[in-house]
């Protein structure tokens, strides 16, 4: 009966990004991931013969599958990490890598930075976790061309004569050569925080 209705769940589910959360028989939550595509990269649990060992515990243990849709891989990647964030799946600690989560971090800088850290700091401000390395990187990309904070480093920052690479390329408002009013780039990065946490 449970494989008769994860096979319904599967064939129903559909072609596009957002998150799916994976429950056992008494609806305990297992594990939350995110998809480009929900239905291919749920069924790959199920049709791929290569998995670790953790996940083949995991695949035995679903009874049933919740998905949520969304508008794009990256507010599915945002939505995935507040749920873990939330509910500490099992197989979401047990995957992990051996360090802690990463986390996208905003320095305290006057002209503040973005880029990646594992675990909290104690000092600026932490957003995460998230579930890899590499849905940091895609975030940190995706906030660049949106919101043009820096993530250069503070050395690199203090000594720039005339606009880098990331200028030229529209991922920077280079502040450091005060292209960019203080003010107008404090209300970037305000921009970034209220995207980094949902608002």
């Amino acid at each position: 009966m449970e494989q008769e209705h994860l096979k319904k769940v599967l064939d129903a589910m559909p072609k596009l990004p957002g998150v799916y959360r994976m429950l056992d028989e008494v609806g305990q939550l297992l594990y939350v991931g995110k998809a480009k595509n929900l239905k291919a990269r749920v069924s790959s649990y199920f049709n791929q013969r290569d998995h670790s060992t953790k996940t083949i515990h995991l695949v035995s243990k679903i009874a049933d599958i919740h998905t949520t849709v969304t508008a794009s891989e990256t507010e599915a990647l945002l939505l995935e990490q507040t749920l873990i964030k939330k509910h500490q799946p099992p197989y979401n600690i047990l995957m992990r890598d051996d360090k802690s989560y990463p986390y996208i971090y905003l320095s305290q800088h006057e002209y503040p930075r973005l880029g990646s850290v594992r675990g909290r700091r104690s000092y600026g401000r932490s957003f995460g976790p998230f579930p890899s390395g590499s849905a940091v990187r895609f975030s940190l990309g995706v906030l660049q061309k949106a919101f043009k904070v820096r993530q250069c480093q503070d050395s690199y920052f203090r000594h720039r004569s005339r606009p880098c690479l990331e200028y030229q390329i529209n991922r920077c408002s280079a502040p450091c050569v005060g292209l960019v009013s203080k003010e107008d780039y404090a209300q970037d990065v305000e921009d970034t925080v209220q995207f980094l946490q949902g608002k």
